[in-house]
Protein backbone atom coordinates (compact mmCIF):
# COMPACT_ATOMS: atom_id res chain seq x y z
CA UNK A 1 0.00 0.00 0.00
CA UNK A 2 1.26 3.62 -0.77
CA UNK A 3 1.78 6.01 2.06
CA UNK A 4 -1.20 7.53 3.32
CA UNK A 5 -1.66 11.07 3.18
CA UNK A 6 -4.14 13.02 5.53
CA UNK A 7 -4.77 16.69 4.71
CA UNK A 8 -6.93 18.91 6.78
CA UNK A 9 -10.24 20.81 5.37
CA UNK A 10 -9.56 24.25 7.00
CA UNK A 11 -12.16 27.30 6.41
CA UNK A 12 -15.57 25.42 6.87
CA UNK A 13 -17.36 28.52 8.66
CA UNK A 14 -19.85 27.95 11.66
CA UNK A 15 -22.50 25.25 10.62
CA UNK A 16 -25.85 26.55 10.54
CA UNK A 17 -29.34 24.08 10.34
CA UNK A 18 -30.00 23.88 6.69
CA UNK A 19 -26.68 24.37 5.43
CA UNK A 20 -25.49 22.25 2.38
CA UNK A 21 -22.59 20.70 4.46
CA UNK A 22 -21.20 19.47 1.35
CA UNK A 23 -21.40 22.23 -0.13
CA UNK A 24 -19.14 24.26 2.75
CA UNK A 25 -16.44 21.16 2.51
CA UNK A 26 -16.20 21.68 -1.42
CA UNK A 27 -15.86 25.47 -1.31
CA UNK A 28 -13.16 25.24 2.19
CA UNK A 29 -10.83 22.47 0.22
CA UNK A 30 -11.73 24.67 -3.10
CA UNK A 31 -10.15 27.71 -1.35
CA UNK A 32 -7.07 26.01 0.33
CA UNK A 33 -6.85 24.74 -3.92
CA UNK A 34 -6.92 20.89 -2.28
CA UNK A 35 -8.77 19.00 -5.25
CA UNK A 36 -10.77 16.18 -4.35
CA UNK A 37 -9.60 12.83 -6.16
CA UNK A 38 -10.84 9.73 -7.20
CA UNK A 39 -10.41 7.45 -4.49
CA UNK A 40 -10.10 9.76 -1.46
CA UNK A 41 -12.29 9.08 1.73
CA UNK A 42 -13.53 12.62 3.19
CA UNK A 43 -14.36 12.23 7.21
CA UNK A 44 -16.27 14.85 8.37
CA UNK A 45 -17.32 15.01 12.18
CA UNK A 46 -20.66 14.23 13.47
CA UNK A 47 -21.18 17.20 14.97
CA UNK A 48 -21.47 19.19 11.85
CA UNK A 49 -23.06 17.45 10.24
CA UNK A 50 -26.06 17.16 13.47
CA UNK A 51 -25.80 21.12 13.19
CA UNK A 52 -26.32 21.08 9.32
CA UNK A 53 -29.14 18.50 9.99
CA UNK A 54 -30.55 19.92 12.92
CA UNK A 55 -30.41 17.95 15.40
CA UNK A 56 -29.64 20.22 17.92
CA UNK A 57 -32.43 20.83 20.97
CA UNK A 58 -32.61 23.09 23.92
CA UNK A 59 -30.70 21.65 26.88
CA UNK A 60 -29.78 23.35 29.95
CA UNK A 61 -26.56 22.22 30.90
CA UNK A 62 -26.94 22.71 35.04
CA UNK A 63 -30.73 20.34 34.54
CA UNK A 64 -29.14 16.83 35.57
CA UNK A 65 -32.52 15.66 35.38
CA UNK A 66 -33.23 17.23 31.96
CA UNK A 67 -30.28 15.62 30.60
CA UNK A 68 -30.81 12.19 31.94
CA UNK A 69 -34.28 12.26 30.28
CA UNK A 70 -32.94 13.13 26.94
CA UNK A 71 -30.45 10.70 27.03
CA UNK A 72 -33.19 7.97 27.53
CA UNK A 73 -35.29 9.53 25.13
CA UNK A 74 -32.49 8.61 22.51
CA UNK A 75 -31.81 5.19 23.69
CA UNK A 76 -32.99 1.91 22.98
CA UNK A 77 -31.86 0.88 26.16
CA UNK A 78 -29.65 1.92 29.13
CA UNK A 79 -26.57 -1.06 29.80
CA UNK A 80 -25.31 0.99 32.94
CA UNK A 81 -25.40 4.19 35.22
CA UNK A 82 -22.72 5.79 36.85
CA UNK A 83 -23.27 9.27 38.45
CA UNK A 84 -24.18 11.14 35.55
CA UNK A 85 -22.90 9.05 32.93
CA UNK A 86 -25.26 6.26 31.04
CA UNK A 87 -23.56 3.95 28.84
CA UNK A 88 -26.55 2.92 26.19
CA UNK A 89 -27.56 1.62 22.93
CA UNK A 90 -29.05 4.26 20.32
CA UNK A 91 -31.72 3.03 17.55
CA UNK A 92 -28.67 2.91 15.33
CA UNK A 93 -27.16 0.02 16.92
CA UNK A 94 -24.58 2.01 18.66
CA UNK A 95 -23.54 1.40 22.40
CA UNK A 96 -21.87 4.38 23.77
CA UNK A 97 -21.87 7.47 26.53
CA UNK A 98 -25.45 9.19 26.57
CA UNK A 99 -26.37 7.97 23.79
CA UNK A 100 -24.49 10.16 21.63
CA UNK A 101 -25.63 13.72 23.49
CA UNK A 102 -23.31 16.37 23.34
CA UNK A 103 -23.05 19.67 24.68
CA UNK A 104 -19.44 20.64 23.65
CA UNK A 105 -19.22 22.70 20.23
CA UNK A 106 -22.45 23.64 20.06
CA UNK A 107 -23.92 27.38 21.34
CA UNK A 108 -24.35 27.96 25.33
CA UNK A 109 -28.16 26.17 26.52
CA UNK A 110 -27.90 23.85 23.48
CA UNK A 111 -27.13 19.84 22.55
CA UNK A 112 -26.34 18.02 20.04
CA UNK A 113 -27.56 15.03 19.11
CA UNK A 114 -26.40 11.77 16.66
CA UNK A 115 -28.02 12.11 12.93
CA UNK A 116 -30.72 10.50 12.29
CA UNK A 117 -29.44 8.19 9.73
CA UNK A 118 -25.71 8.98 9.35
CA UNK A 119 -25.56 6.54 6.64
CA UNK A 120 -27.82 8.42 4.26
CA UNK A 121 -25.72 11.52 6.14
CA UNK A 122 -22.74 10.70 4.33
CA UNK A 123 -24.08 9.65 1.02
CA UNK A 124 -25.38 12.66 0.24
CA UNK A 125 -21.92 14.41 1.27
CA UNK A 126 -20.71 12.03 -1.33
CA UNK A 127 -23.29 12.54 -4.10
CA UNK A 128 -22.81 16.24 -4.04
CA UNK A 129 -18.64 16.03 -4.38
CA UNK A 130 -18.98 13.68 -7.30
CA UNK A 131 -21.42 16.23 -8.85
CA UNK A 132 -19.62 19.31 -8.08
CA UNK A 133 -15.90 17.79 -8.79
CA UNK A 134 -16.05 14.65 -10.47
CA UNK A 135 -14.28 12.80 -7.82
CA UNK A 136 -15.54 10.00 -7.09
CA UNK A 137 -14.83 9.74 -3.15
CA UNK A 138 -15.78 7.98 0.21
CA UNK A 139 -17.10 9.55 2.92
CA UNK A 140 -17.10 8.81 6.85
CA UNK A 141 -19.43 10.42 9.50
CA UNK A 142 -16.70 10.39 12.52
CA UNK A 143 -17.76 10.68 16.07
CA UNK A 144 -15.77 10.35 19.39
CA UNK A 145 -16.32 6.61 21.90
CA UNK A 146 -14.62 5.20 24.22
CA UNK A 147 -14.30 1.51 24.34
CA UNK A 148 -14.81 -1.49 26.72
CA UNK A 149 -11.33 -2.89 26.94
CA UNK A 150 -9.50 0.05 26.75
CA UNK A 151 -9.10 3.58 28.08
CA UNK A 152 -9.34 6.87 26.39
CA UNK A 153 -11.24 7.85 23.48
CA UNK A 154 -10.89 7.65 19.62
CA UNK A 155 -12.83 8.76 16.92
CA UNK A 156 -14.69 5.90 14.96
CA UNK A 157 -17.44 5.45 11.91
CA UNK A 158 -20.83 6.17 12.67
CA UNK A 159 -22.24 6.69 8.77
CA UNK A 160 -20.25 5.33 5.86
CA UNK A 161 -20.95 6.00 1.96
CA UNK A 162 -18.46 4.28 -0.89
CA UNK A 163 -15.89 2.87 1.73
CA UNK A 164 -16.04 -0.27 3.10
CA UNK A 165 -16.43 -0.34 6.49
CA UNK A 166 -14.88 -3.81 7.48
CA UNK A 167 -12.82 -5.57 5.43
CA UNK A 168 -12.60 -9.73 6.08
CA UNK A 169 -9.63 -10.70 6.06
CA UNK A 170 -10.89 -14.58 6.83
CA UNK A 171 -9.73 -17.10 4.39
CA UNK A 172 -6.34 -14.85 3.30
CA UNK A 173 -2.78 -15.79 4.47
CA UNK A 174 -0.68 -14.24 6.82
CA UNK A 175 3.18 -13.25 6.19
CA UNK A 176 3.91 -16.98 7.40
CA UNK A 177 1.55 -18.51 5.37
CA UNK A 178 -0.98 -19.39 7.76
CA UNK A 179 -4.46 -19.33 7.26
CA UNK A 180 -6.23 -15.94 8.79
CA UNK A 181 -9.80 -17.52 10.75
CA UNK A 182 -11.62 -14.45 12.60
CA UNK A 183 -9.30 -11.70 11.42
CA UNK A 184 -11.90 -8.51 10.08
CA UNK A 185 -10.62 -5.16 10.06
CA UNK A 186 -12.66 -1.69 11.02
CA UNK A 187 -11.01 0.11 8.20
CA UNK A 188 -13.54 2.97 8.52
CA UNK A 189 -12.52 3.30 12.45
CA UNK A 190 -8.98 3.45 11.49
CA UNK A 191 -9.57 6.13 8.82
CA UNK A 192 -11.81 8.16 11.13
CA UNK A 193 -9.14 8.08 13.65
CA UNK A 194 -6.53 8.64 11.31
CA UNK A 195 -7.98 12.11 10.45
CA UNK A 196 -9.09 13.34 13.76
CA UNK A 197 -5.11 13.39 14.45
CA UNK A 198 -4.96 16.27 12.06
CA UNK A 199 -8.70 17.83 13.35
CA UNK A 200 -8.41 17.36 16.87
CA UNK A 201 -10.62 18.23 19.53
CA UNK A 202 -10.55 21.53 20.14
CA UNK A 203 -9.25 23.00 16.68
CA UNK A 204 -12.59 23.62 15.20
CA UNK A 205 -11.47 21.73 12.02
CA UNK A 206 -14.61 19.50 11.07
CA UNK A 207 -13.57 17.81 7.84
CA UNK A 208 -10.33 15.78 6.48
CA UNK A 209 -9.36 14.01 3.21
CA UNK A 210 -7.11 10.54 4.14
CA UNK A 211 -5.83 9.99 0.50
CA UNK A 212 -3.61 6.69 -0.33
CA UNK A 213 -6.23 3.90 0.75
CA UNK A 214 -6.10 0.90 -0.99
CA UNK A 215 -8.90 1.03 -3.81
CA UNK A 216 -10.43 -2.58 -3.15
CA UNK A 217 -11.65 -0.91 -0.26
CA UNK A 218 -14.20 1.95 -2.08
CA UNK A 219 -17.37 -0.24 -2.45
CA UNK A 220 -21.02 0.82 -0.89
CA UNK A 221 -21.24 -0.56 2.34
CA UNK A 222 -22.65 1.30 5.96
CA UNK A 223 -21.65 1.82 9.56
CA UNK A 224 -24.35 -1.00 10.66
CA UNK A 225 -21.67 -3.30 9.45
CA UNK A 226 -19.53 -2.27 12.69
CA UNK A 227 -22.09 -3.25 15.09
CA UNK A 228 -21.44 -6.23 16.90
CA UNK A 229 -24.59 -8.30 16.65
CA UNK A 230 -26.13 -8.72 20.36
CA UNK A 231 -25.46 -12.38 20.51
CA UNK A 232 -21.54 -11.74 20.02
CA UNK A 233 -21.49 -9.51 22.85
CA UNK A 234 -20.37 -10.26 25.75
CA UNK A 235 -21.24 -6.63 27.08
CA UNK A 236 -24.72 -6.67 26.56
Amino acid sequence: MPALTIIPIDGIPEVRPGDSLADLVVDAAGAQRTPFQDHDCVVVTQKVVSKAENRLVPLDPDDAAARRELVESESVRVLRRRGDLIISETRHGFVCANAGVDLSNVDAGSAALLPLDPDRSARRIRDIVRARTGASVGVIVSDTFGRAWRTGLTDVAIGVAGIAAVVDLRGELDANGRELHVTEVAVADEIAGAAELVMGKASGLAAAIVRGLDVAWFRDASARDLVRPTAEDLFR
